[in-house]
């Protein structure tokens, strides 16, 4: 079954059931091999004890490291804990490497990080690799609005730039950016997420192709200040962004269509008492 790379990801990028078997089917032989280990390693260290050697826990660790060690378990308890060990991997070089982050805002981005650390992790298959992929898609409209609202909410009223009934121009986002003696650095977190979750709102408003999370406007603007280390003023299609050493960014949107459109997206939401004021 061939999958059509612009029903999933709208990116270049080939991704069809050929990738998805090889990685099922890796994970798969390495789970079966891993089991096959600990079975083996269990009636060596059986055979061990007998002759007074000694168990696995007694001979395998390094001196004064005797730390628990997975493959030492029973098979019953050991393989759900790798199993869902090598699934976050998977799970997590496979949103990255095939651009599907770019589908999730930074809420939704925050809830599968969640998910994955804390356990509540869907097992590696090709039903459920297809089945998040063709749900982030189809639900793509909805999370880049959340992201446009969850910015708006985030903007703080203090500056008189910063309406609160609607989308100006011109907007302030605090704690953007960093400043040192080395200069100036892009902070990580929910300030850097929401500026992405801008640019593709803004890319969907303007009908073009999303952008890549491996090349999004955080990405750049990351790269910008490292290279121009005089320069305060970020420039690309869409917004100016100047910069300043307490940690504010000023952002100017460059086409009135563009705060035209995050202001339909505030009426749809909120259409008595935002926008529509």
């Amino acid at each position: 079954m061939q999958i059509e790379p612009e029903m999933i990801t709208e990116h270049t990028e080939l991704i069809n059931s050929t990738n998805f078997e090889r990685i099922v089917s890796g994970r798969d032989a390495a789970l079966g091999k891993i089991e096959q280990l600990i079975h083996q390693l269990s009636a060596i260290s059986q055979l061990t004890a007998e002759i007074g050697g000694g168990n696995a826990i007694d001979w395998a660790m390094k001196s004064g490291h005797r730390y628990g060690c997975w493959l030492m378990e029973t098979p019953e308890k050991v393989m759900p804990v790798i199993t869902r060990n090598i699934d976050r991997s998977l799970w997590r070089d496979l949103m990255l490497k095939s651009g599907m982050l770019s589908l999730m805002d930074a809420q939704a981005r925050d809830q599968w990080q969640k998910n994955l650390d804390e356990g509540d992790v869907p097992a590696i298959n090709e039903d459920n690799i297809l089945a998040t992929f063709e749900q982030l898609h189809k639900s793509k409209g909805e999370v880049f609005e959340r992201g446009v609202i969850n910015l708006f909410k985030s903007l703080s009223w203090n500056y008189k730039t910063n309406s609160p009934v609607k989308f100006s121009r011109k907007i302030i986002k605090n704690n953007l950016v960093s400043f040192s003696q080395w200069g100036f650095r892009l902070n990580c977190g929910h300030r850097r997420d929401q500026l992405v979750d801008l640019e593709r709102v803004v890319s969907l408003l303007d009908g073009k192709a999303l952008p890549d999370n491996r090349a999004d406007i955080s990405q750049r603007l990351d790269a910008h200040i490292h290279a121009q280390k005089e320069s305060t003023i970020y420039e690309d299609d869409y917004f100016s962004i100047r910069y300043f050493q307490k940690g504010s960014a000023h952002i100017t949107f460059k086409r009135e269509v563009i705060t035209e459109g995050l202001n339909d997206v505030l009426i749809r939401h909120y259409p008595k008492a935002l926008a529509s004021s």
